[in-house]
């Protein structure tokens, strides 16, 4: 059997230095119309040829908006707490040797090194399929990783502007720590969540936290944009975890170690277990035509050849058009090998190989929209409840994030093979 892993990684200890992945929850391998530039489905972190992370330093009370305003147009990284029209903490921030900074954000800006819109679930995830209002900040989370073993990387709400600044407003939520120190949330928050026992086959959803702009842990607002903050989780920390899930209010972010990437299935694996599957001349028990998952390029179109499946029992056919019952919806059917009737729908492979805990076969697929990925993939998805909107989470979809529907979110596939 093929390991992941062999082929197309070096080992993680190999130059450059690579830090983790960042890849965006409802995208099957690219952005719809391609990647392009820092706007993409997924994003690497390296090592940068020499540090630019900061910490902070110097803290100011000012009354002026004149001092203020002096302060930050220093040139160096600064976060402003605005109490009050007469009262503004900032605190300024210097540089750190021993860290790298990554921001990510909707703004193209340059100080954001990943751009990010908001994902529309299932099938409109297209660039026509405009946001009329993004909820997505501008400048909403930085990631620091420390450069030296083991490459800690630490996550915080809020990133630096063009001029180095965070500014949180009177309106934001913001108060000041029994040390003294300043901190806040930001308007829609920074969510993120620990999978309990890493990102394996084995892993439990973890608890969905808030993280504040200096990388405290606290248990979510009543609503997304609440004032009220929540009550600070001491025992819990802002450190990154292979399966991490960050989310912006918007988009979703799954984050992946080097190492964890290292023991996943590649992008040729993937193409391997389709050839394979293909191979096996899987047969529409009815019509007796062969089938065949279309190739990896060709992720939209519907092909003559495609498999399509009864998703109430698992049941794999070709295409065709009988089966409808007047006393079900307009796309359920019932399945001619066991009169089970529920959504018909054509079968697309998984391509996003991060989204993957393991690699075994594709043999499940995600109900209603049909991404086919290996069982425990598919198992473990089903059962990781998302953010949606402000205060609602689901289970979805990784490859396109339509909403899961069913029992199990998922149903095991029935292939038929050759009569000959």
């Amino acid at each position: 059997m093929f390991s992941p892993g062999q082929e197309e990684h070096c080992a993680p200890n190999k130059e450059p230095v690579k830090y983790g992945e960042l890849v965006v929850l409802g995208y099957n391998g690219a952005l719809p119309n391609g990647d392009r530039g820092r706007r993409k489905s997924r994003f690497a972190l390296y090592k940068r040829p020499k540090a630019n992370g900061v910490k902070p330093s110097t803290v100011h009370v000012i009354s002026t908006p004149q001092a203020s305003k002096a302060i930050s147009c220093k040139g160096q990284h600064s976060i402003s707490y605005t109490l009050s029209r007469n009262q503004t903490v900032v605190v300024e921030y210097t540089h750190d040797k021993d860290t790298d900074m990554f921001q990510v954000g909707r703004s193209t800006e340059s100080p954001i090194d990943f751009v990010v819109t908001d994902t529309i679930s299932g099938s409109q995830n297209t660039d026509e399929a405009q946001i009329t209002q993004s909820t997505i900040s501008r400048f909403a989370c930085r990631i620091v990783c420390d450069r030296n073993e083991p490459y800690t990387a630490r996550i915080f709400a809020a990133g630096f502007d063009s001029s180095k600044n965070i500014f949180l407003g009177e309106k934001a939520a913001k108060w000041k720590n029994p040390d003294g120190h300043m901190d806040g949330l930001t308007t829609n928050g920074v969510l993120v969540m620990h999978p309990r026992g890493g990102f394996t086959e084995e892993s439990q959803p973890g608890v969905w936290r808030e993280i504040s702009v200096c990388g405290d842990v606290y248990t979510l607002r009543e609503t997304r944009s609440a004032q009220q903050r929540g009550k600070l989780v001491e025992s819990e920390t802002n450190v990154l975890q292979d399966g991490s899930l960050i989310d912006l209010c918007g988009a979703t972010l799954l984050w992946r170690t080097a190492d964890g990437l290292f023991h996943t299935p590649t992008q040729k694996h993937i193409e391997a277990l389709r050839q394979e599957i293909n191979a096996a001349r899987p047969q529409c028990p009815v019509g007796l035509n062969t089938l065949a998952f279309p190739s990896i390029n060709r992720k939209e179109v519907v092909e003559e050849k495609q498999p399509w499946a009864y998703l109430s029992c698992g049941h794999v056919h070709g295409y065709h058009n009988w089966g409808h019952r007047s006393d079900a919806e307009a796309n359920e059917r019932e399945c001619p090998m066991c009169r089970t009737v529920g959504p018909y729908v054509p079968l697309w492979l998984g391509c996003e190989a991060g989204f993957y805990v393991d690699a075994g076969p594709p043999t499940h697929a995600f109900t209603p929209c049909g991404h086919v990925c290996s069982e425990k993939s598919a198992k473990y998805w089903s059962q990781i409840p998302l953010p949606h909107g402000t205060h609602a989470f689901h289970a979805a979809c990784p490859f396109c994030a339509t909403q899961l529907v069913g029992e199990q979110n998922c149903i095991k596939l029935i292939f038929q093979g050759p009569v000959d």
